[in-house]
């Protein structure tokens, strides 16, 4: 659904109006398009003495194509500002922040990027992880403070992992990551002994095999065309209801159709034969599959719980579970969840939804060390407002304070939670395992 506050603001009236009123004017933020460069302007590259990561970092960034400054220039405004923090080892040192930023804040483009580069806190002791935890909170603030859709996110790189976080780098700087705003990444070191670079940045899931559930419009449909766009052969999952729309979206993309009911007790011998049978396996499973059932807990009937849990947790339990154990998932294998702001903050009327998409949250968690052992990762990103019938549906002012309240002053697109999975699934994103990367513009509600 279009966001008509968003284009009445862009109108003539709207830009006469909206700065007389003190209205919110939400940019138009820069999406991704083959072929565009990386950056909407020069990354300035600053450094706290002694950090680990300059070198390597300056490196990465002008092979991704990214013109480097290492000091500023007068009138320039800069696609990016890029500090690297790991030599802060003491909360005396956090002035280096200020040093660098205060400046050349003011001088970050539309849609810019701000990219603080840290040290994991749990890794460190004493004040250097004081120092290192601090960063969260520098981050989040100038998340709220950047205008024109610029953004601001925290990496942290684990010692040992400093060329691993290319991925991560790129995904971030880029318009890729547009929706994606105020978060902390880790790119750690557990179970990997070696980070592959993709042959092509522009195709990096060339050859291998995704799985998708609930494929057959929205975010899901959004997921498998943006895989098939990086290369991959998409199989396209979805209950047999959908089968229309679920034959088309793997039509268009050049994948294949499976229309099977996720939540059936056979469910999981059905996929592991059929993807063994068909595909010798699978790389990428992607469980966006989910569905609502809202009522406040008073008024949420026993059916409408179990209906939830099943769809949006249970049933993908149990397809990791058989797909693990037949080994079905290859090597270096990638499952990717999709929780909710809801499974974060909570909603009212979402009992049964938000506990669901914690349990996803859960999965992760108890199962990133696992998936490190078998040499793959499991991620997942936790959409907040997102322009979908679903939402479409959602009465007029709740919807429209969904859009607003977030630092970007917009609801998301499909697109911007399928560009993060698709960050998560590439094979040079191997470090990356274990987050929960929330896709929801900094939402001022919740963590």
């Amino acid at each position: 659904m279009a966001d008509r506050y968003q284009q009445f603001t862009k109108s003539p009236v709207g830009k006469f109006l909206v700065p007389k009123l003190g209205l919110p004017s939400p940019a138009v933020l820069r999406r991704y398009q083959p072929g565009q460069a990386p950056l909407d302007g020069p990354a300035l590259f600053g450094a706290a003495p002694g950090g680990r990561l300059e070198k390597t970092v300056k490196i990465q960034l002008a092979d991704a194509g990214i013109d480097v400054l290492t000091e500023p220039v007068d009138d320039q405004r800069y696609g990016a500002l890029v500090f690297d923090a790991t030599g802060i080892t003491d909360p005396k040192q956090l002035r280096e922040l200020y040093l660098f930023f205060h400046p050349v804040i003011r001088k970050v483009g539309a849609s810019g990027r701000v990219l603080v580069l840290g040290t994991p806190p749990e890794l460190v002791e004493g004040r250097e992880r004081i120092a290192q935890r601090a960063l969260e909170g520098f981050t989040r603030s100038v998340g709220k403070e950047l205008k024109r859709g610029a953004t601001v996110q925290l990496v942290y790189v684990a010692p040992g992992a400093e060329e691993a976080a290319e991925s991560t780098l790129r995904f971030l700087l880029s318009a890729k990551s547009a929706f994606v705003d105020g978060q902390v990444v880790r790119v750690g070191t557990e179970g990997i002994p070696e980070v592959p670079r993709p042959e092509s940045w522009e195709k990096p899931l060339a050859g291998k095999v995704a799985l998708v559930t609930g494929a057959s419009r929205g975010i899901g449909a959004s997921i498998a065309e943006v895989f098939a766009r990086d290369g991959a052969h998409v199989v396209a999952l979805d209950i047999p209801a959908q089968g229309a729309d679920l034959s088309a979206v793997a039509n268009r993309i050049g994948g294949s159709a499976l229309q099977l009911d996720i939540t059936a007790a056979d469910a999981p011998e059905k996929l592991a034969s059929y993807l063994k049978e068909r595909h010798d396996g699978v790389d990428i499973v992607v469980h966006n599959a989910g569905i609502t059932r809202d009522k406040t807990l008073g008024n949420l009937t026993e059916g409408a719980w179990d209906a939830v849990l099943t769809v949006n947790l249970a049933a993908q339990l149990a397809v990791n579970d058989k797909l693990l154990a037949d080994k079905v998932l290859r090597k270096n294998g990638r499952i990717i969840g999709v929780s909710s702001m809801a499974g974060i903050a909570g909603n009212v009327g979402q009992t049964n939804y938000a506990t669901s998409k914690a349990g996803v949250i859960g999965m992760v968690n108890d199962s990133a060390p696992k998936l490190a052992e078998y040499g793959g990762t499991i991620n997942a990103v936790a959409p907040g407002f997102i322009e979908t019938q679903m939402t479409a549906a959602i009465p007029l002012f709740i919807r429209e304070a969904g859009r607003r309240l977030s630092s970007l002053g917009q609801g998301g697109l499909p697109v911007d939670v399928a560009e993060t999975i698709a960050w998560f699934a590439n094979p040079a994103s191997a470090a990356v395992n274990g987050n929960v990367v929330r896709v929801c513009g900094q939402a001022l509600l919740g963590a």
